[in-house]
This record gives C-alpha cells, sequence and structure tokens, in this order.
C-alpha cells in the first residue's frame, strides 16, 4: 500500500491509532484484561505500518548516495523516544497524575495526536506531489531520483522478491537484531530491578543511559557509511558486509560478556551502553539495504523483512520471561545474554555470506538515468557511481 499509494497518510495513521490507543489504555485496564489486550493488539497493527511506510517516502525523498545518512537521523528518533519514555515513564510512575502510572500513558497518547496533525499538514508522498516547494528543489529530485521513479509505481516482482536470497539474508539480520533490540528496550528494567538492585526511578533513567550513545553512533556511522560508498572509494555490497560483519558479532560478544561482570553496577551499565553502541554499526544495513536493493519496491521489501524482524521481537522477550520464570537471578540472565548474542553472531555470518549490497536486476526500470541493469552488469550498483547527465 505504502508503494503504490505513498506513506504519507499510512504512517500519519499509525501514529494517531497508537496515541489514541494509549489514552484509552488505563481506562481498558481498569475494566477488563480482554479489553486492554485487544487494545494492544490494535496497537502493533497500527505500528507494523510504521517501517514500511516511511521506506517508501525515504526512496522518494533521498538521495541515493545519502541514504544511509538520512535513515540515519531519521531513526535517531527511535533511541530518543526510548530515552524519553524511559526517563519520563519511571517519573510518573512514581509522581504522576491520575494514580501514577496512568498518566505515562496520557502524556505520550497526547503528544501523538498532536504530532499527527502537523505530520498531516506538512507531509507529502513525494516532491512531486508537494505543492510549496521551489522549482529549483523540484529540480534537484528530479536530478537526483528521476523524474519517472518519483512518481513510479512499478508491478510488484513478487516472485523475484520471495526468491530473492539478499533479500532472506536482510530478513535473517532483521530478525536477530529485534531480538536483541527488544529484548533489551523490554526487558533491560527488569534486570537493573532484580539483578542490579535499581529501585523504579533510578530504572527509569540507568535502563536509558545505554540508549545514549545510539544518539550520537546512529548518524556517525550513516555519515561514515555513505563517504566510504562515495564513487572512487568502496561498493555498497563490500561496505555493508564489512558493517554487519563487524557490528553484530562485537554486539553479540559484549552482550555475552554483560552477564559475567556480576553486581558491578557501573561496569554493567557501560557494558550495555558499549552493546546498543556496537548494535549501530549493524543496525544501518538492516535499515537501509533495502533501499539498496531495489527502491521502488523498499516499502515492500520492509513490509517482508519487518514481518521476519518482528518475529524475533516477540521471541525476545518471551524467551526472557521462559527463563526467568523461576527466579529472575545473574544465571538465568548469563542464560538470556548467551542466546541473544549468538543470534547476533548468527545473523552477521548469514548476511556476510548471502547479502547484498547491489540493485538487484528486477529493481525496476532506470533507463530515465541512461543505465539499463541487466543481470550482468549487476556487480555495478547505481547507488555507488555518479548519475551522469542525459537529455530526455
Amino acid at each position: 500500500m505504502a508503494d503504490r499509494f505513498g506513506g504519507k497518510w499510512l504512517y500519519g495513521g499509525c501514529i494517531l491509532l497508537s496515541s489514541v490507543i494509549a489514552l484509552l489504555t488505563p481506562a481498558a485496564a481498569r475494566t477488563h484484561i480482554v479489553l486492554l489486550i485487544t487494545l494492544r493488539v490494535l496497537s502493533g497493527l497500527g505500528e507494523g505500518v510504521m517501517l514500511p511506510a516511511i521506506h517508501a517516502l525515504i526512496a522518494r525523498w533521498s538521495a541515493p548516495r545519502y541514504r544511509s545518512l538520512v535513515v540515519g537521523l531519521i531513526f535517531v528518533g527511535t533511541d530518543v523516544g526510548v530515552i524519553v519514555g524511559m526517563l519520563l515513564t519511571g517519573v510518573l510512575c512514581d509522581y504522576g497524575f491520575a494514580g501514577g502510572w496512568p498518566s505515562a500513558f496520557y502524556v505520550f497518547g497526547l503528544f501523538g495526536c498532536v504530532w499527527s496533525v502537523a505530520w498531516f499538514i506538512l507531509c507529502y508522498n513525494s516532491p512531486a506531489d508537494h505543492p510549496r516547494i521551489s522549482t529549483v528543489e523540484r529540480k534537484y529530485w528530479e536530478t537526483m531520483i528521476g523524474a519517472t521513479d518519483l512518481v513510479a509505481h512499478p508491478p510488484t516482482p513478487w516472485r523475484e522478491i520471495l526468491t530473492s536470497i539478499p533479500v532472506w539474508a536482510l530478513a535473517v539480520i532483521f530478525f536477530t537484531n529485534n531480538f536483541g533490540y527488544h529484548t533489551l528496550i523490554t526487558c533491560l528494567p527488569l534486570f537493573m530491578h532484580d539483578v542490579l538492585g535499581f529501585n523504579i526511578t533510578s530504572n527509569g533513567a540507568y535502563s536509558a543511559l545505554p540508549f545514549v550513545p545510539t544518539l550520537f553512533m546512529i548518524p556517525l556511522v550513516g555519515f561514515i557509511v555513505d563517504w566510504l560508498r562515495a564513487p572512487g572509494r568502496l561498493s555498497t555490497n563490500l561496505v555493508r558486509k564489512v558493517f554487519c560483519g563487524v557490528g553484530f558479532p562485537l554486539t553479540g560478544s559484549l552482550l555475552i560478556l554483560a552477564g559475567y561482570i556480576g553486581c558491578n553496577r557501573a561496569l554493567a551499565v557501560a557494558t550495555i551502553c558499549g552493546v546498543l553502541a556496537a548494535s549501530e554499526l549493524g543496525l544501518n544495513t538492516v535499515l537501509v539495504n533495502q533501499l539498496d536493493l531495489a527502491p521502488l519496491h523498499a516499502g515492500k521489501i520492509m513490509g517482508l523483512t519487518y514481518t521476519v524482524g518482528n518475529l524475533g521481537a516477540i521471541a525476545g522477550p518471551h524467551a526472557v520471561g521462559v527463563l526467568t520464570y523461576r527466579q529472575s537471578t545473574r544465571s538465568e540472565w548469563q542464560n538470556v545474554f548467551f542466546i541473544t548474542g549468538s543470534l547476533y553472531i548468527v545473523g552477521a555470518v548469514v548476511f556476510v555470506i548471502f547479502g547484498s549490497g547491489y540493485r538487484q536486476p528486477w529493481a525496476g526500470d532506470t533507463s530515465h538515468v541512461g543505465v539499463r541493469i541487466t543481470h550482468d552488469q549487476n556487480k555495478e550498483s547505481l547507488n555507488d557511481k555518479e548519475l551522469p547527465e542525459v537529455d530526455e
């Protein structure tokens, strides 16, 4: 839907839906558990739209050579949300209105509703649809992306997508990334409380602290990646594999180490900070590779890989629940960190062997830039070269 109709209404609508559900959650929790779970399921359905929709927009609002940086800057917002959410929620649970914890849902729900209004007013599906940009800017986007691609909605090559080895390799690392990330974002407060002994207010602060380095790492990694893959340097394929092949094994190793530190609070928090900082090296590949493979189908590829990734988001916290059900001690958390860290390493190996940073032969028409990709030419990606000037 995002690739066919544009991402504006899908993305903004899912934020609005989740925000309204947040406002209704305290009342649902007091009414019945079934009603609460139903709202959470609806919220998940809404949030599932976000990444495919935003990638359909990024494909039309970013120049190919800067996409790593653009995606990095956009996804800084994810970790800003985690940090603010954990800090503010801890405080609101202890000191907030409406009985404490409900105030967190009211504050974030109201903020999301206000944000949605601004989004609907300011956002457009592509430069071709925007009524207020200048002629110079419109010409810039037509040159960088192509006048055809700005408005193109080619038929979906479902068979090629579903049988593409690079797409499934990307899905595997998406699974491992989401398994680890959601294990930390969901269960880190539990580890901080049960193993390190932080109270609720301190827990919010120290659970948010490991995400602070990511605010700097995400755009920095995006900048370095795009610098390395500029014309005359390294291929996009090599850069993607190096960053994934180094970042995720380092993440997994540090996570396993975190389980053996003991109850040294400072060292444990510092190690988890290192875990999340190292994960950003591989995360850039996870979030941008869809645009490398097929920009005009990036929303669809993100939808597929994000679906597999969400299985990891479900499995990670569930595994923590199973492993810490009887007792949440350091030995149980060693098992949690070992399993999660091992998955990071396995995912990196799979992508390095089977992944790709090249534009695929089924990616769509590129004749507007004077270059038509064929299978034999696929070793040279459009992302890795200057777009030639042509008269059309």
